[in-house]
């Protein structure tokens, strides 16, 4: 009986120890959470002389409008944005088939305007509405990180129609 105890005991104890080290962030821990995107407006649209660009990415060419974008950044890289509405006003629409997200970590090597990590394009609606969900590789060192959802093909992480902040 007491051996049994004991062994319940220690099955608990290691129980506890496994869940604390989950729970207690690991690789999984959120580095970014955000319930808000803005929209590029001027003076950050375009690449016209003098450029406004932020952390080296130029803002799409002409104001952006958005309903509401929220996301993660996780530790390990799992990048997830949500994106509703994200259309030019002019428009009235979304012409761009695809959205990227980009994460821009400062880090030893590039102080100034960091280091880009892009993701695969996921598909956007013409009402401006697509899920990004992707893996990046976080440097060792990404001190802060500002998200993106930009356009743009291969490793160039495009021209930026939202970004983490208020708008």
């Amino acid at each position: 009986m007491k051996r049994l105890a004991l062994l319940l005991s220690l099955v608990g104890v290691v129980g506890l120890g496994v869940a604390f080290a989950a729970s207690a962030g690991g690789n999984s821990a959120k580095v970014v959470k955000f319930e808000r995107m803005a929209p590029v407006v001027a003076p950050f649209t375009g690449s016209t002389m003098p450029p406004n660009p932020i952390r080296g990415i130029n803002g799409g060419g002409v104001p952006w409008s958005i309903e509401s974008g929220t996301g993660f950044l996780r530790a390990d890289g799992r990048l997830h944005i949500q994106v509703e509405g994200l259309i030019i006003p002019a428009r009235g629409d979304n012409p761009v088939s695809a959205f990227r997200g980009v994460v821009n970590c400062l880090t030893p090597d590039a102080p100034m305007s960091g280091v880009n990590l892009v993701t695969d394009p996921f598909p956007a609606t013409m009402t401006g509405d697509s899920t990004i969900d992707a893996m990046v590789d976080l440097p060792d060192t990404c001190i802060a990180p500002i998200v993106f959802v930009t356009n743009g093909t291969g490793s160039a992480p495009g021209a930026w129609f939202a970004t983490t902040g208020t708008g």
